[in-house]
């Protein structure tokens, strides 16, 4: 399945299931049979997380990905076509088994996953990426370094070459390593990328530093162009080499899981970047679009719709305002 038009931003990453379980206390072991109020099988993964907000943000997506032929993997191309997310760059591989996340999902929305070494997200590897996939759009965005072990910067490199020769705009998500990966595993990659999204405990993780600042000055030192920290309950603090940018929350969130929010997050700032927004206008917009996004289990069942965004974002500014 393709999307009629064209793509306007082409995301490579993850794509899998989450099956979330909600609310789960840290007695969990300790117990024979353990009774949960909500127990929800959704698609999950940073890339196809990003790729169904945006689509429902109203932009043209194209998912580059790689997942098994067995029932997990029919879910998710199910999914994709449901959501009108272009599927012509996902590899369906024999030998490859999809991903299934278990999420244990606390009382106050915060959440661990339990996932599967032999699963898709350890196995997507380089030659599964098409780099023929950067053939258009406006936006490259790779959902999370780090995510996928094996896509290294023997892929990231050439795919953002390719992307920057074309004249895109790229974007990139990042997640704590799980090899012990560095800030010198991705230290080429850096200086393609226009706008990166870690938290602060991604970031502080890779730049080896505790303030907001100066993390941003490792980031922006090793060639990024514009360093965007969320900072959860906060909001996210941005700089580049002129700015930097304080950017509140939405303060009247009700948090009932946190999973996918920092996808969410990126998916407003690029709908934002897509629309000529300035970076506060992109941040502000993210900000609101993550804040929907917490209030419903599952990182993609929060934003359905455009208009549920823009109506936060009128109430959002109206609380900035005051």
């Amino acid at each position: 399945m393709e999307n009629n038009g064209t793509c306007e931003i082409v995301i490579v990453g993850s794509a899998h299931t989450d099956l979330q379980l909600y609310p789960v206390g840290r007695d969990v072991l300790e117990k024979p049979s353990y009774s949960v109020k909500q127990m929800l099988l959704t698609v999950g993964g940073d890339a196809i997380n990003e790729a169904t907000v945006l689509t429902h943000l109203g932009h043209k997506v194209k998912l580059v990905t790689c997942i098994g032929k067995d029932s997990i993997g029919d879910f998710v191309i199910e999914h994709c076509t449901k959501n009108k997310i272009d599927t012509s760059c996902i590899k369906r591989d024999p030998e490859k088994t999809t991903s299934i996340n278990v999420g244990l999902v606390a009382e106050d929305g915060e959440r661990t996953f339990i996932n599967n070494r032999s699963g898709s997200i350890w196995t997507f590897a380089p030659k599964d990426v098409n780099l023929d996939a950067v053939s258009e759009g406006k936006i490259l965005s790779f959902a999370s370094i780090f995510n996928n072990p094996l896509l290294d910067e023997s892929i990231m490199i050439p795919l953002f070459k390719k992307a920057k020769d074309r004249g895109m705009i790229i974007c990139a998500d990042i997640v704590a390593s799980k090899n012990g990966e560095t800030i010198d595993s991705i230290r080429n990659a850096l200086p393609y990328i226009d706008y990166f999204f870690p938290n602060y405990t991604e970031a502080k993780e890779i730049a080896k530093k505790d303030s907001l600042d100066e993390i941003a000055d490792v980031i922006l030192g090793c060639g990024v162009k514009n360093v965007i920290i969320k900072t959860g309950k906060e909001g996210c603090f941005i700089k580049n080499i002129g700015t930097t940018l304080r950017i509140p929350a939405y303060p009247k969130a009700k948090c009932i899981d946190t999973t996918g929010a920092g996808d969410n997050f990126a998916s407003g700032f690029i709908s934002g970047l897509l629309e000529g927004r300035d970076l506060k206008a992109c941040a502000e917009f993210a900000n609101c679009t993550a804040s929907v996004s917490v209030e419903k289990i599952g990182a993609t069942a929060g934003v359905t719709d455009r208009e549920t965004v823009e109506e936060r974002f009128r109430e959002y500014k109206k609380i900035l305002n005051r």
